[in-house]
């Protein structure tokens, strides 16, 4: 059978001061009134069914994102003690599947992703079950068409289309967030994709691959998932969780697998991982000023963002490319080149005001 698992355990610190340890961005509603989440379950609806999807997330949101996809029962909602990067993120709900149902195919996915059209992806992910069904060792991942020469963005080198299949490719290999010059090389190639960060792949061939490459992973969510439903199960994670080895995905499996294969998927992809890339999905007028969640009122001023989590004004006068961002516990005003910095200045914050605001 077929499931899914969204993985919603970021943090989103380049989203502050709206994004915060109590209030991740991924449940934050301010894209149409719908958060990042709540959307990704929706791109889902007709091809999973709502009994066959996850969450893993981190156990301080379990209670918020229950709250939040109301049609899911709390036993699908699988919260991470602590963070221990991708790789643990899969294998931890791999091993709960695989005491579900051994034969499961499982789809990763993210939740702070913006992809239309839906049903392009939904024939992307498609296309990726029946790879993995037809030919169970393979471990399916999606690649986008860049548009742009991103630097923020792993890539994947795209290799020869499979023997009988249909726009399915080996993986050449995968590659870090390359420099300005690189990212244009790639871009002008035309053989490097954008690495999603979604994957399918049956929950037998992931395991077996934990086992040979992260076997301390593999032993540990083992004896989790078999005290999954027991009395003792909150014990058993809490113990062995915090132990597992923290790394990616990427680097634990992908880059190590010989069975790696990669669908372009032709969507339209926004990471929303900061506030320029939010500020993509709101209109601009005429000045490419653009708001949510508050009234602006500029004065020779262009390219201002302003965000509010409440009824509020901001006004502006002669500042261009600024970012200003309003709640009740804090206000961050920034240069749009410099929004690669809030993660540090969330740090800062964070050693003067260690309870608050973030």
């Amino acid at each position: 059978m077929r499931y899914a698992v969204i993985m919603a355990g970021g943090a989103g610190t380049r989203l502050w001061p709206m994004s915060t340890r109590n209030r991740p961005k991924q449940l934050l509603r301010f894209i149409g009134g719908d958060s990042l989440l709540s959307i990704a379950a929706a791109r889902l609806r007709g091809l999973i069914a709502p009994s066959h999807l996850f969450v893993c997330t981190s156990a301080a949101y379990a209670q918020q994102v229950i709250d939040e996809l109301s049609i899911l029962p709390a036993r699908q909602i699988l919260g991470e003690p602590m963070g221990r990067d991708t790789a643990n993120a899969v294998a931890f709900p791999a091993a709960i599947l695989s005491r579900i149902d051994p034969e499961a195919t499982m789809a990763v996915l993210t939740a702070d992703h913006i992809i239309e059209p839906i049903e392009v992806f939904q024939k992307s992910l498609e296309a990726g079950f029946h790879t993995v069904e037809k030919s169970p060792e393979t471990l399916v991942t999606f690649g986008i068409a860049p548009t742009h020469p991103a630097t923020g963005y792993g890539y994947i080198h795209k290799g020869e289309e499979l023997a009988g299949s249909d726009g399915v490719f080996g993986v050449a290999g995968f590659r870090e967030k390359p420099s300005a010059q690189v990212a244009e090389e790639y871009l002008a190639s035309g053989k490097y994709l954008w690495n999603s960060g979604m994957f399918v792949w049956k929950v037998s061939t992931i395991l077996n691959e934990l086992k040979t490459h992260l076997p301390q992973t593999y032993e540990g969510v083992q004896r989790i998932a078999a005290a999954w439903n027991t009395p003792e199960y909150e014990k058993v994670l809490n113990e062995i969780y915090p132990t597992l080895p923290k790394i990616s995905i990427d680097y634990a499996i992908m880059e190590k697998t010989r069975h790696a294969a990669v669908i372009p998927m032709p969507v339209t992809w926004l990471d929303v991982g900061n506030w320029n890339s939010f500020a993509a999905t709101v209109k601009p007028d005429a000045d490419a000023n653009r708001i949510a969640g508050c009234d602006l009122v500029a004065l020779d001023s262009s390219g201002v963002l302003a965000v509010s989590d409440s009824e509020h004004l901001i006004g502006a006068i002669g500042v261009k490319n600024i970012i200003v961002i309003h709640t009740a516990d804090a206000t961050l005003i920034c240069s749009a080149d410099h929004t690669e910095n809030i993660k540090q200045l969330v740090e800062r914050i964070q050693k003067q005001y260690p309870d608050q605001y973030t």
